[in-house]
C-alpha cells in the first residue's frame, strides 16, 4: 500500500526530552542557544521537523509559557523547520499547564492517545483531556501529531476522529512510541499490527526507544512510514558507543532512508504531508 509521502521520508528529531539529566547526559542540549545550534545542525543533515521539550535555568523539565514562545520564535528566526511542541511534558506536570502549550502558537503539538504505564511512573491522558486538546488545536489552527503508545490508542483515536473531527490542517499524521516500558514492544510485529489499525489515508512515523531504534527504523522505512530520531528517545549509537550528538542520529537516519530509496523530504513537502500551513506567529 502506497502511503502518504512515501515517496520520501519525513525525519523529525527529539532532541532533548523531559527524562534525562543534563548531569548524567552532558551533550544533551538543554539551553535555548544549545537547542537552537542543535535544531539548525539537525537541518542541514535533513531533519524537517523538531519536536521540542524545554528546560529552565536549572535544566529541570518545564513547560512556562514565556519560554516555550521564546524558543519557538529563535526556531522559526533560525531554521526552517517545522516546529512542534510537546504537550507531554514531565509525566508530573498538570493538564492545565500541558493546554496551555497550545498558546505558543507552534506549527504542531503532540495530542497523545491514552494513558499508559511509563517506566515506574504513569502519563496520564484522560479521553476529556485528548479532546480538549484536539479542540485546542482545531481553533487555533496548530496540526496534531497523535502519540501512540498502545495500540488500542489507534481505536481511541479512531473514536476521537468520528466524534469531533479532522485535525487543523486536514491531515492525519500519528507517530508510533515504541519499546516504552509498559507500552507496546518495538519490533517489526508490532509495528505490522500497528498499520492494521491506522485511519485511512494517515501517516506514520515511528520512534524506537534505546535499543529497538534501528528495529523500528528499518521496519518503517519498508513499510513506507517516517522517522523520529534524537537523544530524547536514545542515548546509544551502537552497543556501547554513546550518542555524540543529534545530528548524527539524524545523519544515520537520512543515510538509511536514502539507501531505502526515500531520502529525507524537504520542509516544504514535509509542511505538505502534514498539512502545516505558513508558520502561526504569536
Amino acid at each position: 500500500m502506497s502511503r502518504p509521502g512515501s515517496h520520501g521520508t519525513l525525519l523529525t528529531v527529539a532532541p532533548t526530552g523531559a527524562e534525562h539529566a543534563k548531569a548524567d547526559v552532558p551533550a544533551l542540549p538543554v539551553t535555548l542557544e544549545e537547542l537552537v545550534r542543535t535544531a539548525e545542525a539537525c537541518e542541514q543533515v535533513g531533519a524537517a521537523m523538531v519536536h521540542v521539550h524545554i528546560r529552565d535555568a536549572d535544566t529541570r523539565p518545564t513547560l512556562d509559557l514565556g519560554l516555550l514562545k521564546e524558543t519557538v520564535a529563535a526556531l522559526r528566526e533560525r531554521t526552517g523547520l517545522v516546529v512542534q511542541l510537546s504537550t507531554g511534558g514531565a509525566v508530573t506536570d498538570p493538564e492545565a499547564d500541558r493546554l496551555r502549550v497550545l498558546d505558543a502558537m507552534p506549527d504542531s503539538a503532540s495530542c497523545t492517545m491514552g494513558t499508559v504505564n511509563f517506566g515506574d511512573d504513569v502519563f496520564m491522558n484522560r479521553w476529556e483531556f485528548i479532546v480538549a486538546l484536539h479542540k485546542g488545536m482545531q481553533e487555533r489552527g496548530i496540526v496534531p501529531e497523535y502519540e501512540i503508545f498502545d495500540l488500542g490508542q489507534l481505536a481511541t483515536l479512531r473514536r476521537l476522529l468520528d466524534k469531533h473531527g479532522l485535525p487543523a490542517g486536514g491531515k492525519v499524521h500519528v507517530d508510533l512510541v515504541m519499546g516504552v516500558p509498559g507500552g507496546m514492544p518495538g519490533d517489526a510485529e508490532t509495528v505490522v499490527a500497528a498499520l492494521r489499525l491506522l485511519p485511512e489515508g494517515a501517516s506514520f512515523s515511528a520512534t524506537g526507544i534505546g535499543r529497538t531504534s534501528l528495529p523500528v527504523m528499518l521496519t518503517a522505512l519498508a513499510a513506507g512510514g517516517h522517522l523520529r530520531v534524537g537523544m530524547e528517545d536514545t542515548l546509544s549509537y551502537a552497543k556501547g558507543q554513546p550518542v555524540r550528538d543529534n545530528a548524527q542520529l539524524v545523519a544515520r537516519a537520512a543515510g538509511l532512508a536514502r539507501i531505502a530509496q526515500r531520502p529525507p523530504l524537504s520542509v516544504a513537502d514535509a509542511r505538505a504531508l502534514l498539512g502545516v500551513g505558513s508558520p502561526v506567529r504569536v
